[in-house]
């Protein structure tokens, strides 16, 4: 059966009264409905939590969940069958640029807590390309809609400040080391260029919370549409598929309270967050770029190529040098990760993954290559993954999705294939052009997913 041959079915709709909003999220992604909505639905105090959720740079989803008053299933998934719930913690859902929405939100003193999913390349400061005229406009006028992330932060922050809401705490929850230390960053300097003052009401009044977030989220597929509607009976136009893992490390002050969220809070996240960006991302980045040069679709394909399979390994073995965990739990850890990998009912789509490696790369792997480096030795599986990217962005087999596409494909592209990769390496991290063995091993790993002989351009 399919969805849009039987029009009579009801629209999914909620099961309870919508909680008062007290959260804010940027970002209405799969990965927030799978997980930050997830386990403020979960909360056993979720009647006093709700959520005004906006549109990120993915427009549409607005569309689909306002009929349903932003309610949705989450469908999870793994080999032993599915498992569905209703998740009604999203009291309300705005489009990116319903810029009066947000700003009103920002005014009232209820809404204590900010998370983010805007991905890594959202936590620029300065935002490149077609958004530069955005910005400016937002400089002239901070109610003007901007779909630059740390912008709409900051016009915020201004309203929060001008109606004297009081305290907020802004939570990231993306795959960036000390994201709550990048997102300060970022937010500090761009209200430095709106109002000079900002940044000392800011001083006092906001939280930059850090956390590390993992759950492994595909995009909605039309066949999961179809399958919601034959199990519930009703017409859901905008479920999330994800995997039985879940797991959120945080550290924050919460000086206005927070959801019971069953969630890991803690001091310090580096050690959670250093773990699952090497281990898991950087993994992931290895089986995408690895992978889609070698034909394949998803990382389950990926993971069940021996080859790739083998890589992965290695990786693991070289990413945990200098893990401040103990060897038993980084064992269980990856086990975990072998068994997430290879779950069949999670369709995980490698040009997912594949999007935005200039940033992702910085974090999940270039920090293994230079500490391995700088102790005299090789990550020849990091270089295996920068040379299959290179390889990615030369003679790309899907599309090219990152902020910096035009410019690290020129790159690529240049004379012999050990220009490409020296060119693409100083474009992020200039010490890595001058490694003589990075570089042989890079390139000789571009040339070999390319097809080519060493030396042959």
């Amino acid at each position: 059966m399919s969805v849009t041959s039987v029009p009579t079915l009801p629209r999914v709709a909620r099961a309870r009264e919508a909680a008062p909003v007290r959260l804010l999220h940027l970002g209405l992604g799969n990965f927030f409905r799978a997980h930050q909505a997830w386990y403020t639905d979960r909360a056993s105090d979720a009647s006093e939590w709700g959520y005004a959720a906006f549109d990120g740079r993915t427009p549409g989803r607005v569309g689909l969940l306002a009929p349903q008053s932003g309610v949705y299933t989450l469908v999870v998934r793994d080999d032993n069958g599915d498992h569905q719930e209703l998740v009604q913690s999203l009291s309300a859902v705005h489009g990116a640029l319903d810029a009066a929405a947000w700003l009103a939100y920002w005014r009232d003193p209820a809404v204590a807590i900010v998370t983010m999913t805007v991905t890594e390349a959202g936590y620029r400061a300065d935002p490149p390309g077609g958004e530069r005229e955005e910005v400016e406009a937002f400089l002239r006028d901070p109610g003007a809609p901007v779909s630059s992330p740390i912008g709409r932060v900051v016009a915020g922050l201004l309203a929060r400040r001008d109606a004297n809401a009081g305290p907020v705490v802004l939570l990231p929850c993306d795959n960036l080391p000390d994201n709550g230390r990048q997102l300060r960053n970022a937010v500090e300097a761009f209200a430095a260029e709106v109002d000079p003052t900002l940044n000392e009401w800011i001083g006092h009044h906001v939280e930059f919370g850090s956390t590390m977030v993992d759950r492994i989220t595909p995009a909605t597929t039309p066949e999961l549409i179809d399958l919601v509607a034959d199990s519930t009976r009703k017409d859901d136009r905008s479920p999330v598929a994800t995997e039985p893992f879940t797991e959120w490390v945080i550290a924050a002050h919460f000086p206005q309270g927070r959801p019971a969220w069953d969630a890991t809070f803690v001091s310090d996240v580096r050690p959670y967050e250093e773990r699952k960006l090497r281990l898991l991302n950087g993994a992931h980045s290895l089986l995408a770029y690895c992978g889609v040069m070698r034909g394949h679709a998803t990382v389950v394909q990926a993971m069940s190529d021996p080859t790739l399979r083998m890589w992965v390994e290695r990786w693991w073995d070289e990413a945990s040098t200098g893990l401040v965990i103990d060897a038993g739990s980084l064992q269980e850890y990856r086990d975990a990760l072998t068994r997430r990998f290879l779950n069949g009912r999670i369709r995980h789509e490698l040009a997912q993954i594949s999007a935005d490696g200039s940033e992702k790369l910085v974090a999940r792997m270039i920090p293994t290559i230079r500490a391995l480096a700088a102790e005299g030795g090789t990550s020849l599986a990091g270089c295996e993954a920068m040379g299959a990217w290179v390889a990615f962005l030369r003679r790309p087999p899907i599309p090219v999705k990152d902020p910096r596409a035009s410019e690290l494909r020129e790159k690529a592209s240049r004379g012999r294939v050990r220009d490409g990769v020296s060119a693409v390496l100083g474009a992020i991290d200039p010490a890595l052009a001058q490694d003589t063995d990075v570089m042989e091993h890079v390139t000789g790993a571009t040339e070999r997913y390319l097809g080519q002989e060493k030396g042959a351009l």
